[in-house]
């Protein structure tokens, strides 16, 4: 079977290739981003895989399903990419990566709140030119900070356990609470409480209608002053202008991101957010106080591994008929 690997890095050929020893397939690897204008590049397979920033609209379903499309393995986890239902509509299946090492970005997550709050960046680079005046670098002690986890799924908890490990006070909030979580002495609170109490506020919840921008004006202005904000989810859950009145207000002590609201109009497109031109973009990157990374979160080895195996596993349901009920969407 031939599978078209779309948005592909150097790094997806190295994986796909030591991994597929197990399933055999004909894989065609391409650079580009899946898009209405590359859409009928799509003919010659038998199914595809696609990842965040490939965009999977109406017209491109319809390329696909002229091209004899039948099953889309997404690569990753989110799927506010894809009209899933007028995939449905037209009988072609999708499947996703739903868990692939929360450690990773758990990880990276902490990764940021230390480089903020200790300023390291500035540090190293004072060295670097022989300066080891400790001037402005002030940090302060994770220990017995009030850090608000919004959305405890597999990455919000990987999360919490390290943030215990640091004799942090765990302020939690999802529609779904966990009892394990609870078990672990972790207060679930409203979003307005956490919004209100906690010293760092970490994102770990999915994008969709209803959370989107789920950090506005009005909850920034709500936050401590000085406060962290960490986004290591999607870039749509924040309001990018909200960020910057924040930063320029001294609202928000720290930003970290992983994700940049419209960070696919750097790429390709983000079908869920409004409209940011890029010189907002450009003007967040300017606060010395910001530290952003791009889709990183995810990038270690046990990831990738994860992902690969999975999206394959994924394309051996499809061509044997089958579906598999925990990584199957329609």
């Amino acid at each position: 079977m031939k599978v078209g690997v779309f948005s592909c890095k150097s790094y997806d050929r190295e994986f796909f290739n030591n991994r597929n020893h197990n399933y055999g397939y004909e894989l065609e690897f391409l650079d580009c981003a899946l898009t209405p204008e590359t859409a009928l590049l799509t003919k010659p397979f038998d199914a595809i895989s696609v990842f965040v920033d490939d965009i999977v609209n109406r017209e491109v379903l319809d390329t696909l399903k002229e091209s004899g499309i039948h099953h889309i393995a997404l690569r990753c986890s989110g799927f506010n990419n894809i009209d899933l239902e007028y995939a449905k509509e037209i009988g072609i299946g999708v499947s996703r990566v739903p868990r692939y090492s929360p450690e990773s970005v758990a990880e990276h997550t902490i990764a940021l709140i230390l480089a903020l709050d200790r300023r390291l960046f500035k540090a190293y680079s004072r060295v670097v030119d022989n300066n080891f005046e400790l001037e402005g670098l002030l940090g302060f002690n994770l220990a017995n900070k009030k850090i608000g986890v919004i959305g405890t799924g597999a990455i919000g908890q990987a999360l919490i356990k390290i943030l215990l490990g640091f004799g942090c006070r765990v302020l939690c909030n999802d529609i779904n609470p966990s009892d394990q979580i609870k078990s672990l002495g972790c207060d679930y609170v409203s979003l307005q409480d956490l919004i209100k109490n906690a010293d760092v506020i970490t994102l770990h919840c999915p994008l969709t209608a209803e959370s989107q921008h789920l950090i506005d004006h009005e909850a920034v202005q709500n936050m401590k002053d000085g406060v962290m904000l960490i986004n290591t989810s999607r870039g749509g859950l924040v309001n990018t202008k909200a960020l910057l009145a924040g930063l320029k207000s001294n609202k928000i002590g720290y930003l970290g991101i992983d994700m940049y609201e419209m960070e696919s109009e750097l790429l390709n497109h983000d079908l869920l957010c409004e409209k940011v031109d890029d010189d907002i973009y450009q003007r967040l990157a300017t606060f010395p106080n910001v530290l952003i990374t791009g889709h990183q979160g995810f990038f270690t080895r046990e990831s990738m591994i994860q992902v690969t195996d999975t999206t394959l596993s994924n394309l051996q349901y499809f061509f044997a008929g089958k579906i598999c009920a925990e990584t199957f969407l329609n």
